[in-house]
């Protein structure tokens, strides 16, 4: 009897393995007479959360299933294949060494929005088809359709758009330009509005500490923005837009396959606003006088036989604003040096015996001059011998110019910038687990003058990395860095970061993160919508190295779930996500006083909390809903006691739709783009002080702004597209306080809470060839 129960055995127990249904199979190096097998090669299907890694010996089995049938399998320095699988079996494969930088990864075609299931960091993609739902005229322009930035005024005169995250604004995250730190310094205020949205590829979004690698600055996140590519942009592309309240652009890419390693393309961009709209009737422009100049050459180098590829960019760009009454005339009404007017205190600072008097008749306005010459080099070689290992090299220098003036106060400032980042990458055993480790040198120099004050300085500092990632897509991946750092002012400190996958089911994805982040705070440079007001500014000096005050240092902790689902067979997906920012030590901007505004170091607790639920789902065929609500909890001891952070909405409701007809095959086809944003109740600063023509309640009220787009694609190189913005016509009754008299103290355009312009239509067109 026992043996014949071993006879069966033997004899079933075959067909019970293949009765798993697997699919097994070996990777190695295509064309190797050899067959150099590839230990820790990526096996997963397309869509799931299924994946496996291959063996010492290149072998790998993974489960079938009958919904899943594209199989990719990609190694570090190779290229990436997808196979058709339609049933178990046993597949041998040979993946082609690549020589490119950057892994390439096959796929279908591509949501707009992309969420990975596999990088350990909460990373969200966005493509150019998703920045083309909207007018996206710049990159501050690019979030409107997604929930995880968060878009406001940052004030009633210039129009500027700022954008938050984490509850926190754009100071605390860093923004970069492929991973090349760019937004900062001088150009916070402004520098989103200098890169055109049609020069963008891609944007990366990062919640929590970023990697390492970027540096030590990033505390609530990381933006890095993809520029269009000379070898993959279109020959010739040419982008009109126009509105109702007299903005104009044009762009225009020329891009030009040189010989069969260099590729070269022209980008110029032109922006022009000369219509007066003053639709509230405060006798301000609701949006800014402005001309823009911006024009970049960009090339592309690439040798796949020996393993090199680089970017090289050159930048100029002339922007001018004027903003301030109605009837403002910069040749006649600009308030002289010898007449401004200064608060009591700045008066006797600079000697004077009295305050000067303006004559009610004067015009209150301003003008915000910007100069900005950038460059920047990227070059990287893969060892063609070992294509998982290479190196990188990224350098950058900008000269950022800003004249301003904003009624009787000035403020210029010079910032002159290089970086340098020097990085190498390879792996420990299998490419399961990897390393990047290399050397950043940063220099600032910053010629700031505010009124009469010179705050002029120099920063230098120099620092060392190294980040180690393990990936294994069947249950976990993580990412764990650590950087050193000397600062001639912040000192020499420690980075830490770290980030964690874990697949606890299918199609699940469950990770966190903690890090720290410390940066220099250029407070006026940050904070420049205060100069348009009447409040005395105030630095409560401490002794520190900036500006009398110390550097901000902060933790972020963060958790996020994903999952994947398929309903009424059609996807979906559901995030879930927890973060907080913990300051150390903060640069409080504490305007509860309507008369001032102090800066002062943090004495006490500040946090950031933000609570954010989403869900997206395909409703019909080409019929996509996404959807979220987000909490914030953001709270400072400022000198008055805790408070809620001013003008930040603790609920926020989100929605968009989206509809594309089929595409024929010239491209024909018509797309159609709703969103919806529900924004709560904000706390506004104390105003109990002023006269009563001049407070504001405690609160605003709730209220919905609507935007939508309709584009028409005649063929691949021509459409044209029309759309509306603020639809629910919602208008901040009073943007501009105390605006009959602009020169007087309770005069302030920076309590912010609702849109100014009402409803608002544009068009425009795009060719391609």
């Amino acid at each position: 009897m026992k043996k014949i129960i071993i006879a069966f055995a033997f004899t079933i127990l075959p067909w019970l393995a293949f009765s798993q249904e697997k699919v097994e199979g070996t990777v190695v190096e295509a064309g190797n007479a050899n067959t150099l097998a590839l230990p820790g090669a990526n096996v997963y299907w397309m869509d799931s959360q299924i994946g496996v890694a291959t063996n010492i010996d290149g072998k790998f089995s993974i489960p079938y299933k009958k919904e899943y049938n594209k199989l990719i399998i990609s190694y570090v320095g190779y290229e990436s294949d997808t196979l058709t699988v339609n049933a178990p079996k046993v597949v041998k494969h040979g993946l082609k060494p690549s020589n490119e930088l950057d892994e390439v990864v096959v796929q279908q075609e591509r949501d707009n929005i992309q969420k990975t299931y596999f990088s350990p960091q909460n990373t969200v993609t966005v493509n150019s088809a998703e920045l083309l739902k909207a007018a996206c005229c710049n990159l501050a322009e690019s979030f409107e359709t997604n929930p995880a930035i968060d878009v406001n005024l940052s004030d009633g005169l210039t129009g500027t758009k700022q954008i938050q995250m984490l509850g926190l604004t754009s100071p605390y995250l860093m923004i970069t330009q492929e991973n090349i730190p760019m937004v900062r310094g001088a150009s916070q205020a402004y520098g989103l509005t200098f890169t055109p949205g049609t020069w963008i590829e891609s944007i990366q979004i990062t919640k929590g500490a970023g990697s390492v690698v970027n540096g030590y600055e990033s505390i609530s996140g990381q933006i890095n923005t993809e520029l269009v590519k000379p070898l993959t942009d279109s020959s010739v592309f040419i982008n009109g837009y126009g509105n109702q309240n007299g903005r104009y652009e044009l762009n225009t890419h020329f891009n030009k396959k040189l010989s069969e390693k260099w590729s070269t393309g022209l980008y110029i961009h032109g922006n022009k606003r000369t219509q007066k709209e003053d639709d509230n009737g405060d006798g301000f422009l609701d949006a800014p006088l402005a001309d823009q100049i911006n024009v970049m050459n960009r090339w592309q180098y690439q040798d796949a036989e020996k393993g090199w590829v680089s970017f090289f960019n050159v930048r100029f760009l002339n922007d001018e604003k004027q903003v301030g009454q109605v009837d403002f005339n910069p040749d006649t009404d600009r308030v002289d040096n010898n007449r401004r007017m200064f608060s009591q205190a700045e008066a006797l600072a600079s000697g004077e015996a009295e305050l000067p008097i303006l004559s009610e008749a004067e015009v209150w306005g301003s003008e915000i001059n910007t100069r900005r010459f950038d460059t920047s080099l990227k070059l990287g070689y893969v060892f063609p011998e070992l294509p998982f290992q290479s190196f990188g090299f990224q350098t950058a220098y900008s000269l950022h110019k800003q004249d301003s003036y904003f009624g009787y106060r000035t403020y210029d400032i010079n910032h002159e910038s290089i970086y340098t980042n020097l990085l190498f990458n390879s792996i420990i055993g299998d490419t399961r687990n990897k390393f990047k480790t290399g050397l950043t040198f940063a220099y600032d120099g910053y010629d700031e003058m505010v009124t009469a004050t010179d705050y002029s300085r120099e920063d230098r500092s120099v620092g060392a990395f190294f980040e180690y990632s393990y990936e294994n897509l069947e249950k976990v991946s993580l990412t764990a860095g650590l950087r050193v750092d000397n600062h001639n002012r912040l000192g020499t400190f420690v980075t830490p970061r770290f980030h964690i996958r874990y697949t606890p089911w299918e199609k699940g994805s469950l990770r966190g993160s903690f890090g720290r982040g410390k940066r220099a705070a250029n407070i006026f440079a940050e904070n420049q919508q205060l100069f348009a007001s009447g409040r005395e500014i105030k630095i409560l000096n401490s002794g520190g190295d900036l500006y009398g005050l110390d550097s901000e240092d902060a933790w972020n902790y963060g958790v996020s779930f994903l999952q994947g689902f398929n309903f009424l067979n059609r996807k979906g997906d559901f995030t879930v996500d927890y973060y907080i920012t913990d300051f150390k030590n903060q640069v409080v901007v504490d305007w509860e006083n309507s008369q001032e505004v102090l800066f002062y170091n943090l004495e006490g607790s500040s946090t950031a909390k933000s609570f954010q639920v989403e869900v997206n789902y395909e409703l019909l065929p080409r019929l996509n809903i996404r959807t979220a609500y987000k909490n914030y909890d953001v709270t400072t001891d400022y000198q008055s006691g805790s408070l809620q952070k001013p003008l930040q909405a603790q609920h926020l409701f989100f929605a968009n739709l989206e509809y594309e007809t089929k595409a024929k095959d010239n491209g024909s086809q018509w797309k159609f783009d709703y969103t919806l944003h529900r924004v709560g109740e904000k706390r506004l600063p104390d105003t109990s002080s002023n006269p009563i023509a001049y407070q504001l309640a405690a609160t605003s009220s709730p209220y919905n702004h609507m935007n939508a787009q309709i584009t028409k694609v005649f063929s691949n190189t021509f459409e044209v597209y029309v759309g509306g913005e603020n639809l629910s016509n919602v208008q901040q009754d009073n943007p501009v306080l105390g605006g009959d008299d602009p020169f007087g103290p309770n005069f302030d355009t920076t309590i912010i809470y609702a849109p100014i312009m009402g409803r608002m239509f544009y068009g425009g067109f795009r060719i391609k060839i």
